[in-house]
């Protein structure tokens, strides 16, 4: 049975029309003076420091300590304000996945497994009242590379639960490849959910242990049970 549940967030919980990588946009351009080679960033799964550090380097920008505060403490400013003025919305079935999760016998904790660096996640799950569902995260200012950060979410859960959880007690919901394979950099579960930028077939390509249009395709109960229902081992969803 699943014990903790971890959430990507763009993508999977929310879109926030554009307001991060606008935000991303405006920080490079106004703080530094680097527009150029914005276009060959790719955002979906990656976290905010890895893609400020490949930014940096297109420009010889030193990415020091000071810089990353720098970039960071005017991002979150031109991220509340975007959000503001940009076409936002929650992605299908989450509020009844979340809701019906809590209402099992045996509520799973839930949790966030985000490339965002921490502020960045509150101000947008805030954004649409989804902040303080969430009872633990591993977020991208704890580390570049997200199977670490999946590591992070998976010792937190860990204590708060008072026991060491196998892989098999963690279910990762993302909407992107590399969501997947941080999941398996854990030995945790997988629920892939095509609302982000990856369809559906790209997705089962990846293995996930499930693949679904939308969170409405899958009920609570059948998100931690003990063996997805449906689920054989082909060769587009095997686990491996």
């Amino acid at each position: 049975m699943v014990r903790l549940v971890l959430f990507d967030i763009d993508g999977t919980l929310v879109h926030t029309g554009g307001a991060g990588v606008g935000a991303f946009a405006k920080v490079f351009t106004s703080e530094f003076g680097a527009a150029d080679g914005f276009e060959r960033l790719k955002f979906a799964g990656r976290t905010d420091l890895g893609l400020v550090r490949e930014f940096f380097g297109f420009h010889g920008i030193p990415p020091t300590p000071e810089n990353f505060r720098r970039f960071f403490d005017r991002y979150v400013f031109w991220l509340d304000h975007l959000l503001q003025e940009s076409r936002t919305r929650l992605c299908p079935g989450v509020w009844e996945l979340i809701e019906g999760l809590q209402a099992l016998p045996q509520p799973p904790l839930l949790g966030l497994l985000t490339g965002n660096i921490r502020l960045g996640a509150e101000i947008k799950l805030r954004h649409f009242d989804l902040w303080d569902v969430f009872e633990i995260g591993a977020f991208g200012d704890d580390h570049e590379d997200r199977d670490r950060i999946a590591a992070m979410a998976q010792q937190r859960g860990s204590r708060i639960l008072g026991t060491d959880l196998t892989g098999n007690e963690v279910l990762v919901i993302g909407d992107t490849p590399l969501d997947i394979r941080c999941a398996r950099a854990i030995g945790a579960r997988c629920l892939a959910v095509a609302t982000g930028g990856h369809p559906l077939a790209e997705l089962e390509l990846h293995r996930p242990d499930r693949a679904v249009k939308d969170l409405h395709e899958i009920t609570p109960a059948e998100a931690v049970r003990e063996q997805v229902p449906g689920l054989a081992p082909t060769a587009a969803n095997a686990v491996t």
